[in-house]
């Protein structure tokens, strides 16, 4: 089976590059489509409290047979828990849900600036990092001045990031900055749910190598340094989305690739979003 390369985050921990998604798996479901993804050879799987399908993840890490050691699997703080007490209360919570002894990965999942203090919510992290239950602790969706206030403000930087990004929101800013402090990219909605599928750049380049637009869109993200995790809930697409590790993208395809950025999200703005 093809081995994913991995990326050490900046605390040493090692985090398969290509991992399954979660998001928007109904909870009834998500046992079963986990184990089709860790039967394709996925090993990294993201989860979070707000998509309210922990309790599946874990059952399909107990159940495919694996090593516990062997998967990566990461969630996210909801976003009504942001004060110390409240996200330390969370975090147990998901341990429950998840019915594991330790989570490799556990991110705030979004800064939230009109509801509170992510610097105080950091610092629950940080408690629950040093306790070891957390193998690594990170963000998700905070651009760079709220990296700035957390490196200003705090003593552990976090090992991860994850934003959007896709052809057509590059995000290169908020990748820059994480690259320049050891912060490592995730990038979610990776292929802009879709949009990008029906774009004639991606298609002729998937044409020419023999692959699929989402493949080719994927092999891009792989290319330049990120963490991705495609989603599905069809068994086809779900090792189809696995099969990146054949072919490589030209400087020219990448380029190409890149240069169709336009600044356009499919989620919301960090710095507007409050939950």
């Amino acid at each position: 089976m093809t081995a994913v390369p991995t990326i050490a985050l900046n605390n040493g921990v090692q985090i398969p590059q290509l991992g399954f998604g979660t998001f928007q798996i109904p909870p009834e479901e998500t046992r079963e489509t986990t184990l089709a993804a860790l039967e394709a050879g996925y090993r990294h799987i993201d989860t979070a409290e707000m998509y309210g399908n922990e309790k599946g993840v874990g059952e399909a890490v107990r159940d495919s047979g694996l090593d516990r050691a062997d998967i990566f699997v990461t969630s996210k703080l909801n976003n009504g828990a942001h004060a110390r007490d409240d996200a330390l209360r969370a975090f147990d919570t998901t341990m429950d849900e998840l019915g594991l002894d330790h989570l490799d990965l556990f991110l705030i999942h979004w800064p939230l600036p009109g509801r509170g203090d992510f610097v105080e919510t950091w610092k629950a992290l940080e408690e629950i990092y040093r306790s070891g239950r957390a193998k690594a602790i990170g963000v998700s969706n905070f651009q760079p001045h709220h990296l700035r206030r957390l490196l200003g403000e705090t003593e552990v930087v976090p090992a991860v990031n994850q934003i959007e990004v896709h052809p057509y929101l590059t995000n290169d800013d908020a990748r820059a900055f994480g690259a320049e402090h050891h912060i490592a990219t995730e990038a979610w909605s990776p292929i802009a749910q879709g949009k990008v599928l029906d774009d004639p750049a991606i298609n002729r380049i998937a044409q020419a190598v023999g692959k699929t637009p989402a493949q080719v869109t994927l092999r891009w993200h792989l290319q330049r340094g990120d963490i991705v995790f495609p989603k599905s809930s069809t068994r086809k697409r779900i090792e189809e989305n696995f099969d990146l590790f054949d072919f490589e993208l030209s400087e020219a395809d990448m380029g190409t690739i890149s240069a169709l950025n336009r600044d356009e999200r499919t989620g919301p703005d960090p710095d507007t979003f409050n939950g």
